[in-house]
């Protein structure tokens, strides 16, 4: 089985206005820091199923217990092993839909992702608009991709119509550039928090101080720059 650790994670942000000298102001509007016994409904809906997601993904996604679960102030989302329906594999895919949406801000988590072929953690934001505009219509931003071959990678994407999948508008950034303490290069550890600033003209995304990618808004509604 492999574990994907979310801690003191998701916390969302709003922006005031700036004071006359310095940075903009946030205000904490939604957070969740998995310091309670079980997940918390109030704030997160378990997505089920096992038609691949578009990705042509092997494993099914579960409400149970035991693929997401809180342990000792974490979020633990265990993939496992195991055959159910017509999959091999089982784990969770954790969403706010119906419960909490936000428009510009701030959102940010600390995550321990693992290691391993086949692996495809993320981290991720859809419009709630998706039930009339479907996707790619409603949007996406993809704070964190990390796709197993590539342990010492993160992503940052972002889609809509007409630069969507393969054509979305991203950048990786490589961690063999710094020498984890442990030895190797890879990110399963415990990575420092994850801010994505979405703000009316840009998205910037980042991995802790190192800016992944920074998109600006295209005045003529494409994709963006």
């Amino acid at each position: 089985m492999t574990r994907v650790l979310l801690g003191v994670a998701v916390a969302a942000c709003s922006t005031l206005a700036a004071p006359a000298a310095g940075p903009p102001v946030w205000q904490l509007v939604w957070h969740d820091e998995f310091d309670g016994p079980a997940l918390n409904a109030t704030k997160w809906v378990r997505e089920t199923g096992g038609d691949g997601w578009g990705n042509g993904e092997l494993e099914f996604y579960t409400d149970r217990v035991a693929n997401a679960h809180i342990d000792a102030g974490y979020l633990v989302i265990e993939a496992r092993r195991e055959s159910l329906a017509t999959r091999e594999y089982t784990s969770a895919r954790l969403k706010t839909q119906g419960l909490g949406a936000w428009k510009y801000g701030r959102i940010e988590a600390s995550i321990q992702i693992p290691r391993g072929q086949g692996l495809w953690p993320a981290f991720w934001m859809l419009g709630d608009n998706i039930p009339s505009a479907g996707w790619p219509g409603c949007g996406e931003i993809d704070i964190m991709e990390n796709i197993g071959k590539e342990p010492g990678r993160v992503h940052g994407t972002v889609h809509g119509p007409g630069y969507s999948g393969a054509q979305g508008v991203g950048r990786a950034y490589d961690l063999t550039r710094r020498r984890p303490p442990w030895g190797r290069a890879g990110i399963s550890c415990r990575r420092p928090l994850r801010p994505s600033r979405w703000r009316p003209s840009s998205t910037p995304l980042w991995d802790g101080p190192h800016r992944v990618l920074a998109c600006e808004r295209s005045p003529a509604g494409g994709p963006p720059l």
